[in-house]
């Protein structure tokens, strides 16, 4: 039976395809017959100017030139003599990056105040002034029930330290 309905189903597909194509002939004699467009000259270029170098003549680039010597070399030394303490044990929170830090609390016992720093691995530390946290060797001056301030001594980027401070704040967690 399917057979005999395929021959018969190809047959009617091939009959839609009639041979009445006027329409598309009227089409495209239409667009034959509009005139044609003008298309703009392509753009001069101006011919390539080369150019010959001769390093001979110039200084070399690896000697440094007179009257131009870095302005650091010019000025006096002015070393403000601030550095951080290298030679001290770290503390457990100056392997953490102060951001990474999150302060949950205060406790207070015999007029002490203690912050409470969470680490990025879990841990709930107390910390008080004196204490070091964060990479930038920042030492906490002072804990206070919304915030602990600290003093970092990062590198001024000329080869000497400055103190910068920096704050951490309660959570709202």
């Amino acid at each position: 039976m399917l057979t005999r309905l395929l021959p018969l189903a190809v047959a009617l597909a091939l009959a839609g395809c009639g041979n009445d194509m006027s329409d598309l002939h009227h089409y495209v004699a239409q667009i034959k017959s509009r005139p044609g467009g003008n298309i703009e000259p392509l753009p001069e270029f101006e011919p390539y100017k080369s150019f010959t170098y001769k390093p001979a003549s110039l200084r070399d680039p690896f000697v440094p030139q007179e009257g131009l010597e870095p302005e650091r070399a010019q000025e006096p030394d002015k070393s403000s003599g601030l550095a951080p303490d290298t030679s001290r044990r770290k503390e457990p929170l100056e392997q953490f990056p102060l951001d990474s830090l999150d302060m949950v609390g205060t406790l207070s016992r015999d007029g002490k105040r203690w912050g409470l720093v969470r680490a990025p691995d879990g841990m709930i530390h107390r910390v008080l002034p004196g204490n070091y946290m964060g990479q930038n060797y920042g030492r906490i001056t002072n804990v206070n029930p919304d915030r602990i301030e600290v003093v970092e001594i990062v590198p001024d980027g000329q080869g000497d330290w400055m103190k910068r401070d920096a704050a951490l704040g309660l959570s709202e967690e």
